[in-house]
């Protein structure tokens, strides 16, 4: 995968990316972020919003600012994390816009409560109940609706069916793996997803951060195989008898930061309980980040 981190953006101004997409970026850069939430803006005078982003002052007046002039006639989520929807709320109160998205944040099977990157939007609820294959329809623009599991149960990847472009969120980014967290991440359902996309046509892929993917099925089975590589490392942990989570961490991610260890934890955790469901690995104890390992 060739994993670009361009230079930042300018934060606050509206820049187009395509001939029927706009972008307004906002200042929350971080680990999981890269330079920030970039907001989206579909179509001319009346117009779709996607991913409203953070809940940030200066994002809110530059989104306002940005949309001086439009009509906002949709609100669109792809899911429920802090960076992504809590914006929603302001921009609806502002335009009297529906919001859409596949539902409110979901619960998982295990460690409910568990808030990983910027945390779940539990205050976000749609007006709209979005479902696979629902299309969006606007002035001059169409979105259809792409389930896509996995880094959340409610992400939703939307095409803009004029030119081919796939707004994707956080499915696929352009600089760096998307991280799958248990209880709402689930890599079952994630890998089901992207290959599901194998399947698609779509022409270029605008994730929320990062650049732009120009050639997305190359891309997206760089993904698949980034995960299996995963796979075998965690059964080769099992073979060499190390069996927590913990002790993995160490050996798989050895050049990664330790202030990054809680969130690469996390990772295995997903592909075990993936290789679980798989019947290739055994839990003892209760699934989970302290349960012990091996294999069958």
């Amino acid at each position: 995968m060739d994993f670009r981190r361009d230079d930042p953006p300018e934060y606050g101004t509206l820049h187009r990316v395509e001939p029927l997409v706009r972008r307004v970026m906002a200042r929350n850069p971080g680990p999981f972020t890269l330079h920030g939430t970039g907001t989206f803006i579909v179509g001319d005078r009346r117009v779709a919003v996607i991913d409203p982003g953070p809940d940030l002052p200066e994002h809110l007046t530059a989104l306002e600012a940005a949309l001086d002039g439009l009509e906002v006639t949709h609100i669109v989520v792809t899911h429920t994390h802090r960076d992504h929807s809590p914006a929603a709320r302001h921009l609806h109160d502002l335009t009297g816009a529906p919001r859409y998205a596949y539902g409110p944040h979901g619960a998982g099977r295990i460690e409910r409560g568990v808030q990983v990157e910027e945390g779940a939007d539990h205050d976000f609820a749609p007006d709209v109940a979005v479902r696979d294959g629902d299309v969006i329809t606007g002035d001059g623009w169409s979105l259809e609706a792409v389930h896509t599991p996995g880094h959340t149960a409610n992400h939703v990847c939307y095409q803009i069916r004029e030119t081919g472009t796939l707004l994707c969120g956080d499915h696929v980014m352009g600089w760096n793996t998307t991280i799958i967290s248990p209880p709402d991440g689930d890599m079952g359902q994630y890998l089901a997803s992207l290959a599901r996309l194998l399947e698609r046509d779509d022409r270029r892929y605008l994730p929320t951060h990062g650049p732009a993917i120009e050639s997305p099925k190359p891309f997206v089975r760089g993904y698949i195989t980034h995960r299996k590589l995963r796979e075998r490392q965690v059964l080769g942990c099992l073979a060499d008898g190390v069996r927590r989570v913990s002790d993995m961490v160490g050996r798989i991610y050895r050049d990664l930061p330790e202030r990054m260890h809680g969130a690469a934890a996390r990772q295995l955790l997903a592909t075990i309980i993936h290789l679980v469901d798989r019947g290739e690995v055994v839990c003892e104890g209760v699934l989970g980040l302290d349960a012990e390992y091996r294999l069958p």
